[in-house]
């Protein structure tokens, strides 16, 4: 099983979310991690956010990984979420992102956190992957796809 299928619970599998720009993004991913993880929602969106500033996370292809280190945070832990319709992103490409996998991890976490950015940058690279993750019914497809 791979790096990032483990840190992916199924209930951190979002389709077809409704969104209309990054900001409420950001704010369901809170939720996720708030629901499922117990990281209050503020603090998950603050992390997402400052990191945004400092450049967009999307990395073309319709794809965006944003992240963030949570302080407290015991493991890595991620959450996918695909949306109803593209947002604005500011990509290199300029296109809209559609499939994002929010990741967040412990403060200190350096290397892990560099190992699994290259990993999911790897995935989505995969027209394959990106078609299987744009077409999956379900969590569990979302999951496979990633194993």
């Amino acid at each position: 099983m791979s790096q990032i299928s483990q840190l992916l619970p199924p209930e951190n599998v979002v389709l077809d979310l409704e969104a209309s720009s990054k900001k409420r993004v950001f704010e369901h991913a809170g939720l996720v991690f708030e629901n499922n993880q117990g990281v209050a929602r503020s603090t998950v969106f603050d992390s997402l956010f400052s990191r945004e500033k400092l450049g967009s996370t999307g990395l073309g292809r319709g794809i965006a990984i944003p992240h963030g280190r949570i302080k407290g945070l015991k493991k890595a832990c991620g959450a996918f979420i695909r949306l109803a319709t593209p947002i604005p992103f500011d990509s290199p490409d300029g296109e809209p992102v559609s499939l994002l996998f929010v990741l967040l991890v412990p403060e200190q976490a350096t290397e892990q956190h560099l190992q699994i950015l290259s990993e999911l940058a790897e995935r989505f690279s995969e027209r394959s992957c990106r078609e299987a993750l744009a077409a999956a019914r379900d969590a569990e497809a979302v999951r496979q796809t990633f194993a």
